[in-house]
């Protein structure tokens, strides 16, 4: 069965399931998804934790010899495998299925992992916990049910903060909840259940948004300038290298291209997202991207690529992150300012 990681309290209140599936992109959420489920079952009476991590020449017989066993300190036990961003392979699968026959009231297995592919769901193993137990999908947040999870954790920790300052909170720490939620215990330690201003967010607050080269394509496609601006602001004062940020808009540039050029010629859409390996949790963004940008536009986009390459490699540009702003604004939205190359030479 599957739940999501903000009704996992109220599923755990239900009663306890003696398989658990976690799996997501969001680390600091799929960590209080396990903290939660330990918890919840410490109080139940299973005191022992024992710990596995999926690595080369892992002994998968060493999990059903834990899980048969009745533990020597404890009688009831929580068995939790990382996955460690592998798939569990044949003896993994085998072993999966082995434990649901084998079943133990008295145990309950957590497996951690990447998030779950559609291949992964429909694998026998998967099914067979996913009937038993309940699969706990950790998605990235953002927008509404980003606020929603800020509600949330300010509500567990008693505080009481200004919109204004939850924004700027938000804001600054924009895909990184754990960096989120430590400055929200941070303020709860300091201010208690005094009202928090967005002044006293902003005195102790530090910049710690994580965002990479790939969240940029993503602002790129959809035409989301003022999205690209702060990736990329963020990629400069990470010391991101230029030509990595060069790499990505170059491979979204030819990908757009290749596409046009398609379409000119009277391939479907559909075919051409078949045939260029365009995957389909990125087709919407790059119709978007097709609809917004003709093929003049990107033909004149990749000249000023080109211009960019050779300049920054003779060292004939000042401020090479300013010349990718530039780049990036006249993707989004239509620009014509030629690109800012200035020669240091005297």
């Amino acid at each position: 069965m599957r739940c999501y990681a903000n009704q996992l309290s109220s599923e755990l209140k239900k009663g306890l399931k003696p398989f658990y599936l976690v799996f997501g992109e969001e680390p600091f959420q799929e960590a209080q998804c396990v903290q939660l489920i330990r918890d919840t079952a410490k109080a139940q009476g299973f005191d022992e934790v024992i710990k596995f991590t999926l690595a080369q020449g892992f002994d998968w017989q060493e999990i059903i010899a834990q899980y048969q066993s009745m533990s020597l300190f404890s009688a009831r036990t929580i068995i939790e495998l990382d996955l460690n961003q592998q798939k569990p392979g044949t003896p993994g699968a085998n072993t999966f299925k082995k434990i649901v026959e084998l079943e133990n009231p008295d145990t309950i297995l957590i497996v951690k992992g990447a998030k779950a592919s559609q291949d992964v769901q429909r694998g026998a193993w998967f099914k067979a916990l996913d009937k038993h137990g309940l699969f706990v999908p950790c998605y990235p947040l953002s927008g509404n049910h980003l606020k929603r999870w800020f509600d949330e954790q300010c509500q567990r920790l008693s505080l009481n903060i200004q919109n204004e300052a939850k924004l700027s909170l938000i804001n600054a720490t924009e895909g990184n909840l754990l960096a989120c939620y430590q400055e929200l215990e941070k303020l709860a330690l300091i201010h208690g259940d005094a009202l928090i201003t967005q002044q006293l967010v902003m005195q102790g607050l530090l910049n710690q948004a994580k965002f990479d080269i790939f969240d940029l394509s993503d602002a790129l496609l959809n035409g989301h300038t003022a999205q690209a601006i702060k990736v990329l602001n963020k990629l400069a004062s990470d010391n991101t290298e230029v030509v990595s940020i060069l790499w990505a808009i170059n491979k979204d540039l030819n990908t757009l291209l290749s596409v046009q050029q398609g379409l000119l010629q009277g391939e479907s859409l559909a075919t051409l997202f078949k045939q260029k390996a365009i995957w389909k949790n990125q087709q919407a963004p790059v119709q978007t991207a097709i609809n917004r940008l003709n093929i003049h536009t990107l033909e004149n986009i990749s000249s000023e690529l080109a211009l960019f390459d050779a300049s920054y490699k003779q060292g004939a540009l000042i401020a090479p992150y300013q010349a990718l702003a530039h780049i990036c604004i006249k993707f989004c939205q239509p620009l014509d300012i030629p690109l800012p190359c200035h020669s240091n030479r005297q």
